[in-house]
């Protein structure tokens, strides 16, 4: 195997960026804060080209083509500007017809609310076709569900697409229309006029379904509803023969008894790959599509769960199984492409870890991302037929060159002795004693942080601070008893695990104990103001973005969403509400608090941040709020990005240095 490059450059556009060996603060939030300079890529059925969505300015991304093999250069076949949605994926249909993917989040009777649209459009940007979902003055619901793609591909059809499209009820001067139904269903779809055939009719209770490698329509998932049109805590699964309508029981699934989660289909097996529990962990399993029930394990681990199955190509073809220990593992079933992974290994600097992510129709030619810890992405095209791999894009070009921190698996002792996994990453060079410190508690808690590029930790290493990264107890990954009864009914374990990070980087001399600061995004947050309950002294500085601060509230907030009664039993009730709400408990807080939060976040409402901020200042305690209009929960907008990362590093060396 060789390494080459393309001669012809893939030239990104968008906002100047400083160089990679910048210094001030503002340079260095400005590269770090950067969106990827890929958001989204495609390989063409024939292999032979490309398309990909650059950011360029705020909320405005770009479509590109570019024709591989030569010096040609990208073209603009899109510009997408909206103030509320965001152009979030792109595939090709065709050789010369490509399907895009919008998401919006906006606001329907004073609730946010997302919303997704597809259209299709020529290689050269021309010929733009809405799919599916066309809009409706007389609809009485919101159309939330505008098209998923479920196959890209269908024998002896081409330019037919399998799709998701949701149905909604309609009137004619104030009467229900009689032939309308309501619900979810799936369409096959013409993508160059846009003409669609009904394969499933819409039903109320439709979450999802799962076509098989040939394109063909083979399961339903439902989540019925009850009387006030909450989501049942129970998923029913159906299945129908290949070339059949009627559909047949597969399984039934409880929120307390997962049983068996499909998510793939083999047509030349007749069988399901999904998900199961063994002994407390997740594992991948194959269940007969012939009514028996019979099942098979495929990969299952006794120390973590196997979270991930792989699938390549256009017909999404199930190559293998991935699961994260202290870095993660791919475990091909494909020999071929179980040896190929050898050779990238052995061939590309750093040993990175390498994720297919799109193939020729004939797979002959593979795209992948190999990154790591210290590499946020490159992007090879592998061609088979010449054993040759092709550099062709980063995927944080303004990060290229630039010396990163090292992302070391620790172990470290909580409280009642148990051992607790984490990823400690020290600032380059560093000899790792006496620093300023942050812990950085994940998100989730349904969630749990792994090895590989964060574009966060890396800043604040690049700004001289240590930063551990603790799987405190109720994170996933590490089977039922580790996640327990969740971070927020069991928030004492979990903050305690979070604070025992702390004192273990004091301990081990690694932090500065009055240069230590705690950070945490979303449940992350939480956990960071949380902390404060448990041990105000311990923590010197507190940032919190887009924080959960009321369980109740968190509970109360949901009520106008379908998942209401799956948020309530996640919730809880029982003295852990109020005394696992740091907003009830402002008055135990001694350190300075800096909170985030966007005004369009549909994730935790942006009410949360709102009432820590009065419910801290009622108290007398130090804090400050900044509220980004129109964002959700991600904030994912360079600017945005950038004057946070600015806004915490002036609040850090404020509260760090009294």
């Amino acid at each position: 195997m060789r390494v080459s490059w393309l001669t012809s450059a893939l030239v990104l556009t968008g906002a100047a960026l400083p160089s990679a060996n910048a210094e001030t603060l503002e340079e260095v939030a400005t590269l770090f804060g950067a969106r990827e300079s890929v958001l989204d890529i495609s390989l063409s059925p024939s292999g032979n080209k490309l398309l990909y969505i650059v950011p360029a300015g705020d909320r405005t991304e770009y479509l590109y083509v570019v024709e591989l093999g030569g010096n040609n250069p990208p073209k603009p076949i899109l510009s997408h500007r909206d103030a509320d949605s965001r152009l979030r994926q792109c595939e090709w249909a065709t050789d010369t017809r490509i399907v895009c993917q919008v998401r919006a989040v906006g606001v329907a009777d004073g609730v946010l609310v997302w919303a997704t649209r597809l259209f299709a459009l020529d290689e050269d940007g021309g010929k733009v076709v809405q799919l599916a979902t066309q809009e409706n003055k007389n609809a009485l619901g919101v159309r939330q569900d505008g098209g998923n793609i479920l196959a890209l591909t269908m024998p002896g059809k081409p330019g037919h697409i399998l799709i998701t499209r949701q149905w909604v009820q309609e009137y004619s001067t104030g009467t229900l229309l009689a032939n309308t139904n309501e619900g979810l269903g799936v369409v096959e779809v013409d993508v160059v006029n846009g003409r669609a055939r009904t394969v499933d009719s819409p039903a109320a209770g439709n979450v999802g379904f799962i076509a098989d490698d040939k394109g063909e329509l083979r399961i339903r998932m439902r989540q019925p509803q009850d009387s006030r049109g909450y989501l049942r805590p129970q998923r029913q699964y159906y299945f129908r023969d290949a070339g059949a309508r009627a559909w047949k029981a597969l399984a039934t699934t409880e929120s307390d008894e997962p049983g068996f989660l499909p998510v793939a289909v083999d047509s030349s097996r007749n069988l399901a790959y999904g998900f199961v529990a063994i002994d407390g962990y997740d594992a991948i399993a194959t269940m007969a599509l012939d009514g028996s029930g019979r099942m098979e394990t495929v990969l299952a681990r006794g120390d973590v769960d196997v979270d991930q199955l792989i699938r390549i190509g256009r017909q999404r073809r199930v190559v293998g199984a991935s699961y994260a220990t202290e870095k993660r593992e791919i475990v091909y079933f494909d020999d071929e492409l179980k040896r190929l992974a050898e050779r990238f290994q052995k061939a590309l600097p750093g040993k990175p870890l390498v994720n297919i992510v799109g193939a020729s129709a004939d797979e002959k030619r593979l795209l992948m991302i190999a990154s790591s810890d210290v590499d946020p992405g490159t992007i090879y095209l592998f061609d088979k037929d010449k054993s040759q791999l092709s550099e062709l894009l980063s995927v944080r070009q303004p990060l290229i060159g630039r010396k990163m921190g090292q992302m070391q698996p620790v172990s470290f002792p909580a409280a009642d002795g148990t051992l607790i996994p984490g990823y400690l990453t020290l600032p380059p060079g560093s000899e790792g004693k006496n620093l300023p410190a942050l812990v950085l508690p994940h998100g989730g808690p349904g969630a749990r942080d792994e090895w590989g590029f964060n574009w966060l930790v890396q800043f604040f290493t690049a700004r001289g601070y240590a930063v551990l990264q603790p799987n405190y107890r109720g994170s996933t990954g590490y089977g039922d008893a580790w996640f327990g009864r969740n971070g927020f009914q069991a928030w004492k374990t979990a903050i305690g695990d979070v604070n025992d990070a702390g004192r273990w980087l004091v301990r081990e001399g690694i932090a500065d104990p009055a240069k230590l600061a705690v950070v945490g995004w979303s449940y992350g947050g939480y956990a960071a103001l949380q902390s404060q309950v448990l041990d105000n002294a311990l923590y010197k500085a507190v940032v919190a973005i887009a924080p959960v601060t009321d369980l109740e509230r968190l509970r109360d907030e949901n009520r106008n969403y379908t998942n209401f009664r799956l948020v309530d039993e996640f919730v809880g009730r029982g003295a852990h509400v109020a005394e696992g709400s740091p907003a009830r408990n402002a008055a135990a807080f001694t350190a300075p608090v800096l909170l985030f939060h966007g005004t369009r976040d549909e994730n935790v409402g942006v009410g949360q941040s709102r009432l820590m901020k009065s419910r801290l200042e009622e108290a007398g305690k130090q804090v400050r709020y900044v509220e980004y209009d129109g964002y959700d929960h991600s904030l994912d907008e360079s600017s945005v990005r950038t004057g946070m990362l600015i806004e915490i590093s002036h609040f850090l060396d404020r509260s760090l240095s009294r």
